[in-house]
């Protein structure tokens, strides 16, 4: 019976788990005895940790593209952060990421309260770990809102990048180089469309690097 009640919400236990459980035939106050002794007050959490398997599972939406899950990692229920197609400091030190709403949000106006707090909340996080991570000094957090901003993908995001010394020769070329990279992602970004730039495995394995960092 705990099987069956716990299987459909994405919860799964080793085989051996369920030899020591409750039969078919025991009655209803043991297997509510067993879950109060693993410490589970309501299906509702078991509810929330199958929905959030299924999350995990599921590609992201940027605007009219399909962001591949791979390339997503951190996440929220309300924002995501990815890798960049385009970073806009090639080499070894990509480190250019994007913040993105779930929803499909083309300007900030239009967020809710709630996304905004959390969309930024993110970013937050996220710059403060790849700060540390690349052994940076500083972060540049930028929003291009709308078409005369410099925004081809109309999904709100925000660029998150590392800075250190030196890695631009003037410190406002990073705008410039931001619209130059914002117009290339929009025409390398279907991922219907063969990718000249870096691989899947390259943004994969640097997702995968970054995914450790929020364990």
């Amino acid at each position: 019976m705990l099987k069956q009640v716990l299987l459909p919400y994405g919860v799964h236990f080793p085989r051996s788990f369920f030899l020591h459980t409750p039969s078919s035939s025991s009655s209803s106050s043991s297997t509510l005895s067993l879950l109060r002794t693993l410490k589970i007050s309501s299906f509702t959490s078991i509810k929330m940790a199958g929905e959030q398997q299924q999350q995990q599972q599921q590609d992201f939406k940027f605007g009219p593209y399909k962001i591949h899950r791979s390339e997503v990692f951190y996440a929220t229920n309300l924002s995501y952060a990815m890798v960049n197609l385009r970073p806009l400091l090639p080499g070894s030190f990509y480190s250019h990421v994007l913040i993105c709403p779930k929803r499909e949000v083309k300007r900030f106006v239009d967020l809710t309260s709630e996304e905004t707090s959390d969309l930024w909340l993110t970013a937050q996080k996220i710059g403060k770990q790849l700060e540390s991570y690349h052994k940076a000094s500083s972060l540049t957090f930028a929003i291009q809102d709308g078409p005369q901003a410099g925004q081809t993908v109309p999904h709100v995001h925000i660029h998150v990048v590392p800075r250190r010394g030196g890695d631009f020769e003037k410190n406002d070329e990073i705008y410039d180089a931001m619209d130059e990279k914002e117009k290339e992602l929009k025409e390398k970004l279907d991922l219907d469309k063969e990718r000249k730039d870096r691989s899947y495995e390259e943004m994969a394995q640097e997702a995968d690097e970054y995914r450790k960092l929020f364990l």
